[in-house]
């Protein structure tokens, strides 16, 4: 699987070139599902909000790219459905689009629906994350970001990624997201992390990172014993 880890969306043409580099064709020649269902566990989300991610209303390019096909991918339902039904919809697409919001509640749903099993079995399919979207896939985010909290989960998410994000660095509507509070996260984790703000991404194919960035962002190398 082939990931574009991104804090705000697909904000520049540094960032859009990678995701065309990814796709390996163009943007309107790929069908595209959005997954908003992080969303749902973050306080600062609503319904609205969910709208606007889905109809392309939002500051964090996603939808609105101009995709062949956008379809709505909601995990929290996949486990009624069954997977003969939605499986099939996963293994069509191109890319899955998948919001922010609580980076533990979409991992607690991404391992509940199957969809994280499924991934393995996906390599030529592009994630393209937004905030928890992307923090998602690290194996742990930090308890600065911990919201939402299943018992017994703590911090750890899915782990296709040897590293963790800090997203939103320096973000004028987040004065807790400073470089400051970047390197006060860094400290208390056991994996390599990077702080990037909204104009950067990270692009990862086969394991090999390349920072794609318009922006700031600041790498940081573990500081306790793993």
């Amino acid at each position: 699987m082939r990931f574009l880890l991104t804090s705000g969306g697909v904000k520049n043409k540094s960032i859009r070139d990678a995701l065309v580099d990814l796709l390996g064709k163009p943007i309107a020649d790929c069908n595209a599902l959005c997954i908003p269902t992080a969303e749902y566990g973050h306080p600062w989300c609503t319904p609205a909000s969910v709208w606007r991610f889905i109809s392309g209303h939002t500051p964090a390019p996603m939808c609105d790219l101009g995709w062949k096909s956008v379809g709505v991918l909601e995990l929290t339902a996949l486990p009624s459905i069954g997977e003969d039904r939605w499986v099939p919809w996963v293994r069509q697409a191109d890319v899955l689009l998948v919001d922010g919001g609580d980076a533990m509640y979409l991992c607690h749903w991404m391992r509940q629906s199957g969809l994280a099993n499924l991934l393995s079995s996906l390599p030529e399919i592009v994630w393209v994350g937004v905030s928890a979207g992307s923090m998602v896939m690290t194996p742990r985010i930090g308890d600065y970001f911990v919201n939402w909290r299943q018992p017994g989960e703590g911090d750890k998410t899915l782990g296709l990624v040897d590293f963790s994000i800090f997203p939103h660095l320096g973000h004028p509507d987040m004065p807790e997201n400073t470089m400051a509070d970047a390197e006060r996260w860094a400290a208390g984790m056991r994996a390599p992390g990077y702080a990037i703000d909204d104009q950067t991404a990270l692009k990862v194919i086969d394991g090999a990172i390349e920072v794609v960035s318009e922006g700031h962002w600041k790498r940081f190398t573990p500081c306790l014993p793993k």
